[in-house]
C-alpha cells in the first residue's frame, strides 16, 4: 500500500498550478487531464462530470512518487473558505529549508499570510518553525522547517 495523491479542486487548475510550481518547484507529470463520461460519474457520485487538470510531482520524491492533483470541474461549487479547526482535511504542508524566504515567494506569487512565523522547541525533537498562509485560491498551506 502506498499513498498516491491529494487533489484540490481549483476554480483555475492552470493559474493554481504554476502557483505551486513556482513556490515549492513542483513538476508537472504529463498528461493533462481532460476527463468526463459515465465512469467518472460513477466514481465520484456526480452527474454529468467533466474536469480538466494536472498532477503535480512533489518535491523530495521521484518520478514515482506521490502528486498534487489540481483539477477544475465544468461545475464547481464554492463554499467558505475554511480554517485549521474546521472538520476534515485543513491544510497541506511542507518541509522548507528556509521558512521566511518560501514565505515571501508564495506572498509575491499570490499567496495571502494566515499566521505569523513562529518557532517552538520541541522536547527530543528539535525547533520547529512555521507559518500558515493561503494559496492564491484560499486553500491553507503550511510551510515548517527544523532546527536540532
Amino acid at each position: 500500500m502506498r499513498f498516491v495523491h491529494t487533489n484540490i479542486a481549483a476554480k483555475n487548475w492552470k493559474s493554481l498550478s504554476k502557483f505551486y510550481v513556482n513556490v515549492f518547484d513542483c513538476r508537472v507529470k504529463p498528461p493533462e487531464r481532460k476527463l468526463s463520461g459515465q465512469w467518472l460519474d460513477h466514481a465520484t457520485g456526480l452527474k454529468k462530470a467533466a474536469l480538466e487538470g494536472v498532477h503535480l510531482l512533489l518535491p523530495g520524491y521521484g518520478e514515482n512518487g506521490p502528486t498534487l492533483e489540481i483539477f477544475t470541474y465544468q461545475e464547481m461549487h464554492n463554499g467558505n473558505p475554511i480554517m485549521a479547526n474546521y472538520v476534515g482535511f485543513t491544510h497541506i504542508a511542507f518541509e522548507v529549508d528556509d521558512v521566511d524566504q518560501v514565505l515571501d515567494k508564495a506572498v509575491n506569487n499570490g499567496g495571502q499570510l494566515l499566521g505569523k512565523v513562529t518557532e517552538k522547541r520541541i522536547e527530543g525533537v528539535g525547533i520547529l518553525k512555521l507559518v500558515y498562509f493561503r494559496d492564491p485560491e484560499g486553500n491553507i498551506v503550511e510551510i515548517q522547517s527544523w532546527e536540532k
